[in-house]
């Protein structure tokens, strides 16, 4: 078969979202800044081997895919086609919106939005040889069969079964024959695509490619929950690029609050030296009280004047004082709360409109202990809990305009604010703030939106080692 055949791909929107229970379709639903449909069309945008990409989308919700249509990051998109009642008719739909036996064309799940270069390759490189290509992973659960009083009768051997994914590919012609027949028959029923080829043409080989295990379908709402994960590891991976070099940030306006000392006082250094011009702004270096809306208005007024631009806006000021919650008086119960929570959000609401002019974005910083409140300081540990769901909020809320927003989560990490309030502790057992920081600065120089990236002292370390 001829290797210059077009692929295309064809991504299947058409689900209503029943069993995820957010009241939109699921292929919309945001994470990590994005709708999840969003994230599976970069992914096959990014692709050399796909020349064009045509949406399938639930006929009820299309015009929600409207802007996608002038969105510059999807060149290849050609069309949005309203979607049929089944999988099986949405499939029917495409075949017939395509034209050229030859054409390679792989169907992928909207949903599916960790699929990776290398398995869109395997699959289109497949059906140089083969007719038809599906994706799957092995199974790492035994697969018992049951009857209809849930008795077992048969426990297949499970190194022959695989569970399946998508993409799965085919020659247009092989596909659109399947469907011709299948729907001449009356009892016709099928799962997938290659189900239909494997009933209706039994003497077509179907060649499997492997999947992986972050392929995974959003379906259920606890996916939603391991899919925001996974985008934040792949994010956190951004620290293992960053333990020597710096990326160049030339050109670019920088504003710091709480840049004096500690982290802050790193990031400012370490922007400048990548190119950055930078201001920072604190109590102690500027009189700036990050708490008062109208004393932040001000500097980045002052920011915007020096700088005639703003870029990115970090937010690394913060206060932790360590006592039973009985005991801490009113004054500290107000200043954690007002420095650690409201001051990120006034910053975030008085940042905007200077970042929504430069498509920029916000740091904030959060700590290790907002998966888990900590006995002594409680209200610590809540104030960062709510800076990661106000960046996650915040970068659904900003999406549609291209303003950004992430988070950063050091682990313990060597600054006066922890040594006041934890004492001297064991070398090596705490980050050190160039690490933090490089690792900030570079995260200004990427797309990602909505993400928590944690620093680790281990991973730090051993990647210094290795540099």
């Amino acid at each position: 078969m001829s290797t210059e055949a077009r692929t295309v791909a064809v991504v299947l929107a058409g689900g209503i979202g029943v069993r995820v229970g957010l009241g939109i379709p699921k292929q919309l639903i945001r994470i990590a800044g994005k709708a999840i449909v969003e994230h599976t069309l970069e992914a096959l945008e990014a692709s050399d081997d796909i020349d064009e990409i045509i949406i399938m989308m639930n006929a009820a919700a299309i015009d929600e895919l409207d802007h996608l249509k002038v969105d510059p990051r999807f060149a290849k998109l050609s069309r949005i086609l309203p979607g049929g009642a089944t999988r099986n008719d949405t499939t029917q739909l495409a075949i017939a919106a395509l034209d050229g036996d030859d054409t390679k064309v792989l169907f992928h799940d909207a949903v599916r939005p960790f699929i990776d270069n290398r398995i869109i390759h395997d699959c289109v490189t497949a059906l140089d040889e083969y007719d038809a290509v599906d994706t799957a992973i092995p199974s790492a659960d035994t697969i018992i069969q049951v009857d209809g009083d849930r008795h077992i009768t048969g426990i297949p051997d499970r190194s022959l079964l695989r569970r399946g994914q998508t993409p799965q590919a085919f020659r247009l012609s092989t596909i659109r024959r399947a469907y011709e027949i299948a729907v001449q028959d009356p009892a016709f029923r099928a799962t997938d695509d290659c189900g239909v080829v494997f009933q209706y043409l039994p003497e077509v080989p179907i060649y499997v490619v492997d999947g992986t295990g972050e392929n995974m379908k959003v379906t259920e709402p606890i996916d939603i929950h391991i899919a925001d994960k996974l985008f934040q590891l792949q994010s956190a991976s951004i620290s293992a690029e960053t333990v020597t070099t710096l990326p160049d940030l030339t050109g670019k306006g920088v504003v710091v609050f709480g840049g004096s000392y500690g982290i802050g006082a790193s990031i400012v250094e370490q922007a400048e030296r990548s190119g950055a011009r930078v201001l920072e702004f604190s109590r102690s270096s500027t009189g700036t009280d990050v708490t008062s809306a109208k004393q932040v208005r001000k500097a980045l007024a002052k920011a915007k004047e020096e700088l005639g631009r703003i870029d990115s806006v970090i937010v690394t000021a913060g206060v932790l004082r360590i006592a039973p919650l009985a005991e801490t008086s009113k004054h500290d119960l107000k200043n954690t709360i007002q420095t650690n929570l409201t001051a990120p959000a006034l910053i975030c609401r008085e940042a905007y409109p200077h970042l929504e002019e430069t498509g920029g974005q916000v740091v904030l910083f959060t700590s290790s202990s907002y998966t888990r409140g900590r006995a002594n300081y409680s209200t610590y540990s809540a104030t960062k809990a709510g800076v990661v769901n106000l960046t996650q909020a915040l970068s659904e809320e900003w999406a549609e305009t291209g303003v950004r927003i992430n988070c950063i989560n050091p682990q313990r990490t060597a600054t006066p604010m922890r040594t006041a309030a934890f004492g001297e502790e064991p070398d090596g057992t705490l980050l050190d703030p160039e690490d933090v920081a490089r690792v900030t600065v570079h995260l200004l120089d990427t797309d990602v939106t909505g993400q928590i990236v944690t620093v680790e002292v281990a991973v730090m370390a051993a990647l210094r080692e290795r540099a």
